[in-house]
């Protein structure tokens, strides 16, 4: 079959890969997240993956489009205004700088722009980790102007991680004190637990509190940090070794039930 061709978009946050022939309509699509080619025509195959062979990598699967769970069908009919699974890392306050760029010259960086650098990197961090069966969504809006920096769900549970830039800076952990070169030491870790609280309180589901530093070498804790875990944003993957606590399932009806803003309004 000659003329297919191969179409980036995105679907629900996703990105995919569609091949069309040459009157527009869709003969199969291949998600990069899941690795998957799905055929809407079989009598295509061999067609399909010679045109997408140059964007293929690593071991993937094909056949028919999989059925669509109970999970996934409820995500399908969120209104877009609704769903929150394309907001990007930083997505408010990358609204803020857009509406409020600030004046042209600082005399100082302006603090949101490194916010947003700590955020995208996390962000892109968490992203990757969709490979390991892990669904992130990100800047997360909740009543009274508060917002989750990133949420994490996966095989070994859901992650609020709040994110910190601390590019070659000193930080001293405190119990819930935290301190950033010379800045004034504040209850940070105060602020991650209640984030984490709220969205457990939303999902219905244990929800473990994670401040993820950006930047920074080694953080010096000289006391017990109890329930909150520390890492560096070059150490996130170890959220995804305790596997086994959400089956697949389970993974894909807490991310439906999360991407939904109307999920977050009573906490």
């Amino acid at each position: 079959m000659k003329g297919l061709r191969v179409v980036p978009a995105r679907w629900h946050g996703q990105e995919r890969l569609y091949v069309c022939l040459t009157d527009g309509r869709n003969v199969a699509w291949y998600d990069r997240e899941t690795a998957r080619v799905s055929l809407l025509r079989e009598d295509c195959r061999e067609d399909v993956l010679h045109a997408l062979a140059p964007f293929l990598t690593g071991t993937v699967t094909v056949g028919p489009p999989p059925v669509l769970t109970a999970a996934g069908l409820a995500g399908l009919t969120l209104p877009p205004d609704d769903d929150l699974a394309p907001n990007r890392p930083g997505e408010a306050l990358l609204i803020d700088l857009d509406r409020f760029p600030g004046p042209a010259r600082r005399l100082r960086p302006d603090p949101r722009r490194r916010a947003l650098a700590a955020e995208q990197a996390v962000g892109e961090a968490l992203d990757r980790l969709a490979g390991a069966g892990c669904h992130t969504l990100h800047s997360i809006p909740l009543p009274g102007g508060d917002r989750i920096h990133h949420l994490l769900i996966g095989p070994g549970g859901l992650f609020c991680v709040h994110t910190l830039h601390a590019r070659r800076q000193r930080v001293l952990v405190a119990g819930p004190m935290v301190t950033v070169g010379r800045r004034e030491a504040r209850p940070l870790l105060r602020r991650v637990r209640a984030d984490a609280d709220r969205a457990s309180y939303a999902l219905t589901a244990e929800v473990h509190p994670v401040l993820a530093l950006v930047g920074c070498d080694a953080p010096a804790v000289t006391a017990p940090v109890a329930d909150v875990r520390v890492v560096r944003d070059t150490d996130l993957t170890a959220l995804t070794g305790a596997g086994g606590v959400l089956k697949p399932a389970d993974v894909e009806a807490l991310h439906t039930m999360a991407r939904d803003r109307k999920a977050w309004l009573r906490v």
